[in-house]
């Protein structure tokens, strides 16, 4: 079965950095869609950044520069690297994987900027 465990959501100050951490199991990660998507109280979930099965990325225009994606396929681990976190940085943010025609969603962390 497919398992998503996020990790490293907490408390920051604008403009800090922050890594987010999300540990697969029951698939292998390089032959999956990966992205981070999040949901801020009364708005609808986003999309944040994706990656591809070929390494392709893709960002929300507003975190362009600041946030970047990867994976560790010996680790079966992607990561959503936040640098310069803002304010309206601020939500839960999901891991999510695509397999096929199947999709799977992590718990969510919290992601809170404020000073």
């Amino acid at each position: 079965q497919v398992q998503l465990v996020e990790s490293g959501g907490g408390l920051v100050q604008p403009g800090g950095s922050l890594r987010l951490s999300c540990a697969a199991s029951g698939i292998i990660l390089r032959n999956t869609f990966m992205g981070w998507y999040r949901q801020a109280p009364g708005k609808q979930r986003e999309m944040v950044a994706t990656i591809t099965r070929g390494g392709i990325t893709n960002y929300e225009d507003s975190v362009k520069g600041r946030f970047t994606i990867s994976r560790d396929v010996a680790k079966n681990t992607v990561y959503l690297q936040m640098n310069s976190l803002k304010p309206e940085d601020t939500a839960v943010y999901y891991c999510n994987l695509v397999w096929g025609a199947s999709g799977y969603w992590g718990q969510g962390t919290q992601v809170t900027v404020s000073s």
